[in-house]
């Protein structure tokens, strides 16, 4: 089988607990999975939400602050935390990582492009397994609702950037429903999507946890800004992170976005 260059987003809801602390657990079998697949011979980027949550978690925050310099404050404490933890555990598979922060402003222009293209191209050579998440420190438009969205749009733009031939973003929800399985237990979950219009869109109204800053439509905007970039996209609930093997084995599980080019 040919390896493919994969980008996994791994989200808020997916690292943590309801409590907002960490999921050890979870986390490590992540770890353990992208390591076997880097073996393999797959080239892997983990694109990682959960700095914010991880820094509740670390100072005993019950629940989301609003206010954005205190989402900064945390942010700083959890970044710290959340890449000692992926060093410490992708290190226990003999392998290392490299932490990449990005903004919006640094993919602006076609030389800044390559500046990241080019990091993350050379880290893949060497490799060395990227984690990349947004600078919420300096950039504050996720924080406040109007940017990246929990980091779902920034895996695509980074899967589209190094000509990735999948992205499976890892949530915690099955895949895209005809409507809200949290509140209708006869949603029908869409197993592939071909084409990403304002019907299936009007399906994501609702979902989502309150320890992200995603939800469902942020997923579909970052599938619809990957596929016609060429790029596969894999939604999948991220609570068994062995489920990745399934996809990388061929088989069809969440909901499949094709690639449009």
């Amino acid at each position: 089988m040919e390896n493919k260059r994969t980008v996994v987003k791994v989200g808020t809801s997916t690292l943590t607990y309801e409590n907002g602390k960490i999921n050890y657990r979870r986390i490590e079998s992540l770890c353990k999975v992208m390591s076997d697949l880097q073996n393999r011979g797959e080239q892997i980027m983990l694109v990682s939400s959960g700095a914010i949550g991880v820094g509740m978690g670390k100072t005993g925050l019950a629940s989301r602050p609003s206010e954005t310099k205190k989402k900064q404050a945390l942010a700083a404490i959890g970044q710290c935390e959340l890449m000692f933890m992926y060093d410490k555990l992708f290190g226990e598979y003999n392998h290392s990582v490299a932490q990449i922060l990005l903004t919006r402003y640094a993919v602006e222009t076609d030389q800044k492009r390559r500046n990241v293209i080019n990091t993350i191209d050379e880290l893949l050579k060497m490799n060395i397994i990227p984690v990349i998440n947004e600078n919420d420190t300096v950039a504050i438009d996720e924080l406040e609702g109007n940017n990246f969205g929990d980091n779902d749009m920034l895996s695509a733009i980074v899967a589209g950037l190094v000509g990735a031939d999948r992205l499976i973003i890892l949530t915690d929800i099955d895949g895209l429903y005809d409507s809200n399985p949290r509140t209708n237990p006869n949603a029908v979950k869409i197993d592939v999507v071909d084409k990403i219009n304002q019907e299936i869109l009007s399906m994501a109204a609702g979902t989502g946890s309150n320890r992200g800053t995603g939800g469902m439509i942020t997923k579909l905007q970052a599938a619809d800004y990957a596929t016609k970039r060429g790029v596969e996209v894999h939604v999948i609930n991220g609570s068994n992170p062995e489920k990745l093997y399934e996809i990388f084995d061929g088989n069809n599980i969440g909901t499949m976005f094709l690639a449009r080019q």
